[in-house]
């Protein structure tokens, strides 16, 4: 007598995933690792050109050409991650925060209005970390003109150092969002310290005035 259930070999059995969704998922994994090695590619290619441009505007006090090529470069990989590179964009976020960085210190050797994430096209959390970068840079400009006893231009430059560390100062947000807080804490403590140094140098000024107010030229 039975009870109406059937047995075990009249269930049906599922046949599982399908073979074309399986096939499906393997090329989307393929092509995301393709993506990423290209991300890859691209990302460490702007990350050297940043530094190097960096690097040759701290010895020489001029931008070199390559800052264009960063632009353009930023703008780009910026679009591509927007297109092809969703949840892949951490691996680009150091190079780009470093290309954000280079170009503004090219704008500060160059006495001109820094552009804002809208103009470089990348994300306001990048920008910001780049800008929280850059106030180290600029502290090195205002040392390298110490060293060649240029006070009036230490003093230029700390004055930009205060100006950009007040504006990254402005913004209170969770880490969550953007980590800000290391470099806003960086940038005061900074900014302190060269503010001492200038200070110090400034004492040392007058100190040599008054032992000589009156100082001879070399002779030639």
């Amino acid at each position: 007598m039975t009870n109406g259930s059937p047995s075990s070999g009249d269930v049906p059995t599922s046949p599982g995933v399908p073979e074309a969704v399986l096939v499906g998922i393997e090329t989307h994994l393929r092509q995301r690792e393709l993506r990423r090695e290209d991300l890859y590619q691209r990302a460490r290619r702007l990350r050297r050109l940043a530094q190097s441009t960096m690097t040759r505007i701290h010895s020489s006090g001029v931008v070199p050409p390559e800052e264009a090529e960063i632009r353009r470069s930023m703008a780009e990989l910026s679009d591509w991650l927007r297109r092809e590179g969703r949840g892949d964009e951490p691996m680009a976020a150091d190079a780009l925060q470093e290309a954000v960085e280079a170009v503004l210190l090219g704008c500060a050797a160059t006495h001109a209005v820094f552009p804002g994430p809208a103009d470089l096209r990348v994300d306001p959390e990048l920008y910001l970390l780049g800008l929280g970068d850059v106030v180290g840079e600029i502290r090195r400009r205002v040392l390298d003109r110490l060293g060649r006893d240029d006070l009036p231009a230490a003093e230029s430059e700390l004055l930009l150092m205060e100006r950009l560390t007040q504006a990254l100062l402005r913004f209170d947000t969770t880490r969550a969002i953007v980590p800000l807080k290391p470099k806003q804490d960086t940038a005061r403590a900074l900014l302190e310290r060269t503010r001492g140094e200038v200070v110090m140098a400034r004492h040392l000024v007058r100190v040599r005035t008054h032992l000589d107010p009156h100082p001879r030229a070399e002779a030639p």
